[in-house]
Parts: C-alpha cells; sequence; structure tokens
C-alpha cells in the first residue's frame, strides 16, 4: 500500500536520515518515534511531498509518488491527509464548514452527506454550527481529523498531534483517535516523541536513532486492540 525505499535526506553536511524503509498494508497505523532532530518530521515531509530528499522513492496503492529523492507527483495531487499539532482550524468557519472544506467539489448533497458521516465518526453529531472556540482541546483535534479524512485519503499523516493536551485528556484522545482511524479503515503515520501515544495508538512503531529506522511489531494492550 505504501512503500518507501532507501531515503536519505541531508541538510548540507548534516545527515538526518540514511537509508530508511518503510512498507504499510491498508489500514495499518505507524507510530514513527525519535528524539527532537532525529529526522521524523523530515521523513514525513519527504511523503508528503513538501520537501525533496538526496535519495529515495515512494509508492502509494502502485502509484510512484517519488523517485531518486524527487517528487512526480505533487503535495495535493497524492490522496495525502495532514492532521497538525496546532489544528489549524479556521477560527471563523463552524465545524460543518471546516470539515467541508477539502470537499468543495462534491455536489451540495454528497458533501451533506460526508459531513453528517464524519461528524457521527468522531462523536459530534450535535455541534456542527458551533465555532471551534466554543469546543476542547480534543474535541477541536477530533474536527481536524474529520477535515483531513473527508476527502478520503489513501494515506493519513499526523505531525505531534497530542502534544498540546493535558495527561488526562491525552490518554481520552489517543483511545478516541485509534477508534476513529480503525472505523475509517485508514492507513496512518504518527510523528511523536511520546511512548505512551506510540504505544496505544500504533499497530507497528518505528525508532530512528544514529540516523536509522528500526521497526518493530507492537502488541497493544487488550483494552486498545478492542476497537468494537
Amino acid at each position: 500500500m505504501l512503500t518507501v525505499n532507501n531515503l536519505s535526506i541531508a541538510y548540507q553536511d548534516n545527515q538526518v536520515l540514511n537509508d530508511f524503509n518503510l512498507s504499510l498494508d491498508q489500514g495499518d497505523i505507524f507510530a514513527l518515534l525519535g528524539d527532537s532532530g532525529s529526522g521524523k518530521s523530515s521523513a514525513l515531509r519527504f511523503i508528503a511531498g513538501l520537501d525533496d530528499a538526496n535519495a529515495g522513492s515512494i509508492q502509494l496503492n502502485g502509484v510512484q509518488l517519488s523517485s531518486n529523492g524527487t517528487h512526480q507527483i505533487s503535495p495535493e495531487s497524492r490522496a495525502i491527509g495532514m492532521v497538525f499539532q496546532d489544528y489549524a482550524l479556521f477560527p471563523h468557519m463552524t465545524i460543518e464548514k471546516n470539515i467541508a472544506f477539502g470537499i468543495s467539489q462534491l455536489a451540495k448533497s454528497e458533501r451533506k452527506k460526508r459531513i453528517k458521516e464524519l461528524l457521527s465518526l468522531i462523536d459530534l453529531a450535535g455541534m456542527a454550527h458551533k465555532y471551534p472556540h466554543q469546543l476542547s482541546g480534543g474535541e477541536q483535534q477530533r474536527v481536524a481529523l474529520a477535515r483531513a479524512l473527508a476527502p478520503n485519503p489513501k494515506l493519513l499523516l499526523l505531525d505531534e498531534p497530542f502534544s498540546s493536551l493535558d495527561k488526562k485528556h491525552k490518554e481520552q484522545l489517543v483511545k478516541q483517535i485509534r477508534k476513529i482511524l480503525k472505523q475509517a479503515k485508514v492507513t496512518a503515520i504518527l510523528v511523536t516523541h511520546n511512548e505512551f501515544e506510540a504505544n496505544n495508538l500504533a499497530d507497528k512503531i518505528g525508532v530512528i536513532k544514529d540516523k536509522q529506522l528500526t521497526i518493530k511489531q507492537q502488541p497493544l494492550k487488550e483494552t486498545i486492540k478492542n476497537e468494537d
């Protein structure tokens, strides 16, 4: 489904990543762990098509997105969604309009149907006409997730999405978002430096250390593993 081969990233004389290889199947949730400056976000930006690399290729659903460190397909044409740590919701738009932002090309009836499905998925069905400032931080992040899911992306990238939340709300939201991703059957990559987030959200974990990626299967806790 997603294949990253031989990714190498350097900034001038600073080698950040070397021989980064990753393969994910449909519906996999993968967590990328590492210290600050280890290259986690650099790998994510290359997969998203935002930055070039020294070497490396990407295939998504059999389509070549990048080769030899440069991109053949632009970021907006990759069917990749992104969720950031600061939510990036439009404060002047209602929740409904925030979610609808990336699906304006759909017919009105289809757009309303998709918004209704997503509001139900994130358990905010009664809040369509509220504004972001009227929601908690966790609710805002779920709206940001719904907006990213609205166009039915083939891959979802989450860059430190829980970092602004306190421990109590973070633990609750991690469980909620895993359930949402599994129900949506979307493949996702989480970038984090937090082991709790990685252990409780992901099916697999990769750790970047000394410019190298090591991948391991992650046995999830039974309480988190049971999605239904």
